[in-house]
């Protein structure tokens, strides 16, 4: 597919007399003819990050689509604009398919004092950029047609259901298959999947499992094929997207935040206003207590490791689960968590979603206490070490010692003991996932 954009991407800059690139919706570059001009203006800062790093960031893409060119069904001009790190002006042909922008074919306008392309050329490179149009849908629509294999190979039992589902979805990719893949999961998710996420070879919803958690592959959650339906639960989106090299985790990272927007319009006024009922107002970014906690309730999505085998995606997916649970619980991980990145929660995030029920911390996990679990919590963060949590948590020393005994009295564990710690270390942690 690659080399059919890379031929239709040569045949508009033959016909236009200029080097051409094909970026997606999202600004992610496809392909590009070469280069050959002495004309420093020509690679300008823009240009250039976009051919060097594959895509383009936020900014310049706010600022293109200004000019109107998700809505134009024709070519746009586009002024220079130094400031914007844009030297040279450009001409961008939309690619729509069936009224359905579906992405850009970029062009350096005319070098001062020579012509610049004409009508017949230009309708002629519109021709191009609309059998673009088509391949990209195409592509869109194969990733949307294989939900099905990829929900079965995140929710088929182990054994041969599972090696059945994963032999299916290896022969439904073909040669795509065996390349390097990452697992996303963006929860909760309400509705439908996405017509097409750029870059994905296949996209689900996958049903809230038993367990309580979306779609844990293999586990207690594990949805078998032909089961009744779930019970009432939000689902969770599936993205198998697909990568270059084991480096590029962040076309994935991006990807999964894209999405979020999205799903957070989704939620509704209802879902928010609880969020920030949650918050006490603070929003997603606000200070958290442990018990019952602060933290809003949104989207949230996790990336897993890459993987290479099909037969590694159901672990993917249970990888993806707890980021995307992990930056649930933990603001300063972010609405996008990478799983490598999320430290005890890797383990933390597996276990069952049920509210943290162990009889040392149960009553120091009621609204009564919070203050006292924050405390303890600072203070197991901070390694034990009492003048780090006082100065954390803006109290005395004497004060912290004070709670300490009370948070001692109230579990019935001693501080001083190494397992006593992390017993209640790893307690205050899960309750922030029930």
């Amino acid at each position: 597919m690659k080399g059919d954009y890379q031929d239709l991407v040569d045949e508009i800059s033959a016909l236009l007399g200029a080097p051409a690139t094909l970026e997606n919706r999202d600004f992610r570059l496809i392909a590009f003819g070469a280069h050959d001009s002495d004309d420093d203006l020509a690679m300008d800062p823009v240009r250039t990050r976009s051919i060097l790093t594959r895509q383009s960031t936020a900014d310049v893409r706010s600022w293109f689509e200004g000019f109107g060119i998700a809505r134009a069904t024709g070519p746009v001009r586009i002024p220079a604009a130094p400031d914007a790190g844009v030297f040279r002006g450009r001409i961008c042909l939309p690619v729509r398919n069936r009224g359905i922008v579906q992405g850009y074919v970029w062009l350096l306008d005319q070098e001062p004092g020579k012509p610049g392309p004409g009508p017949a050329a230009l309708d002629a490179a519109m021709e191009v950029a609309q059998r673009i149009g088509v391949l990209l849908a195409e592509e869109a629509r194969a990733g949307a047609d294989l939900s099905r294999e990829f929900l079965a190979v995140l929710t088929a039992g182990p054994g041969w259901q599972q090696d059945m589902a994963v032999a299916a979805l290896r022969a439904a990719l073909g040669p795509g298959g065996d390349g390097l893949h990452a697992a996303v999961c963006v929860a909760p998710w309400p509705g439908e999947a996405p017509a097409s996420v750029p870059g994905a070879a296949a996209v689900c919803v996958v049903p809230r499992g038993r367990g309580g958690e979306p779609g844990a592959a293999g586990g207690p959650g594990a949805a078998a094929p032909g089961a009744g339906p779930e019970p009432a639960g939000d689902p969770a989106l599936a993205v198998l997207l697909r990568l270059r090299s084991t480096d590029a985790l962040a076309p994935a990272l991006a990807a999964a935040a894209r999405l979020l927007p999205r799903a957070a319009e989704a939620t509704g006024p209802g879902r928010k206003a609880a969020a920030a009922k949650d918050t006490g107002g603070k929003g997603a970014g606000g200070s958290v207590g442990v018990a019952g906690t602060a933290v809003a309730r949104g989207m949230t999505a996790g990336v897993a490791d890459p993987v290479r085998g099909l037969a590694d995606l159901p672990a993917a997916w249970e990888q993806a689960v707890a980021a995307a649970r992990a930056a649930a619980a933990q603001p300063r991980f972010g609405q996008v968590a990478q799983w490598s990145a999320i430290g005890p929660y890797r383990l933390l995030a597996t276990l069952a979603a049920d509210p943290v029920d162990d009889p040392a911390a149960r009553t120091l996990l009621t609204p009564a206490n919070r203050e006292l679990a924050r405390t303890a919590e600072v203070f197991l963060d901070c390694a034990g070490q009492a003048g780090r949590a006082a100065a954390a948590l803006g109290i005395h020393r004497q004060t912290l010692y004070y709670r300490l005994s009370r948070v001692e009295q109230l579990t019935g564990l001693d501080l001083d003991e190494g397992e006593d710690r992390l017993l209640l270390h790893m307690a205050l942690k899960a309750s922030r996932l029930a």
